[in-house]
């Protein structure tokens, strides 16, 4: 059944984007994978827009490292659930909101059965592994579900620098070259939107790691690059499941 929206706190989205949009945004089912510092920001612009139900997925609890660029990340959370915590959050925005939350990192055929049994209006893809990502945009493919994916915000300084296009055209993102040479195997080389960024990656900002939950290394990381990649993906999101862009991909 469609939902009613009112014209209480949405009344400045709706005076922009009309009546029709908004309540396209009520009704929307958004699915973000990965709630760090991307994630976390996208899944808080999706619902400041009124969008009315989402699920989020993250197995992880914040860290202190987490402070510098997520937005849940505070001395009061370390250690807490970031699914929880933003859940919280998005329910004091909203309380309307239908949210479900998924505290674990999904295995292959976790997520095949989530997207053969659920249809999201659209899947932001925020993980920031490489072997988990594919897994998603694997069965994102599969089960034609309409997906956006973000590559490296890590060793990034540069916000206009930051792009949106079809995985394929993607450069400068060493990231990005891992997730496609793995796609190819699949046969698997365009069709999927990603937002990178054209910046050159230093070569002294990169952290080698032993590997835990699937990396190899890390970048370092500026705060506000993470929250503009999330940005630039609830505006994709929003403007094309509302119709005010022309979708290139």
């Amino acid at each position: 059944m469609e939902r009613k929206h009112h014209s209480g706190w949405l009344e400045r989205t709706e005076l922009l984007i009309g009546s029709e949009a908004l309540n396209v945004l009520k009704n929307a089912n958004i699915l973000i994978v990965g709630l760090g510092g991307i994630g976390s920001f996208a899944g808080e612009f999706l619902v400041r827009a009124g969008v009315g139900k989402l699920t989020l997925i993250d197995g992880d609890v914040v860290d202190p490292t987490n402070k510098n660029r997520q937005l849940q990340a505070l001395n009061s959370t370390v250690g807490q659930s970031k699914v929880t915590l933003l859940k919280n959050r998005y329910f004091d925005i909203n309380p309307e909101i239908e949210i479900s939350g998924y505290e674990q990192f999904m295995m292959p055929e976790d997520m095949d059965e989530l997207l053969h049994t659920n249809r999201f209006d659209y899947i932001l893809d925020c993980i920031d592994s490489v072997q988990p990502k594919v897994t998603l945009l694997k069965n994102a493919r599969k089960h034609k579900q309409k997906i956006i994916s973000a590559m490296g915000a890590g060793g990034k300084l540069d916000p206009s620098k930051i792009r949106i296009s079809d995985i394929s055209l993607t450069k400068e993102c060493k990231f990005a070259q891992s997730v496609k040479k793995a796609l190819k195997k699949d046969g698997i080389r365009k069709g999927i939107l990603a937002v990178y960024s054209e910046e050159i990656q230093p070569k002294s900002a990169l952290r080698l790691t032993e590997g835990a939950l699937f990396k190899k290394s890390f970048y370092g990381t500026i705060s506000y690059m993470p929250a503009l990649f999330g940005l630039i993906m609830a505006s994709e999101t929003i403007r094309r499941m509302c119709g005010l862009k022309k979708p290139m991909c």
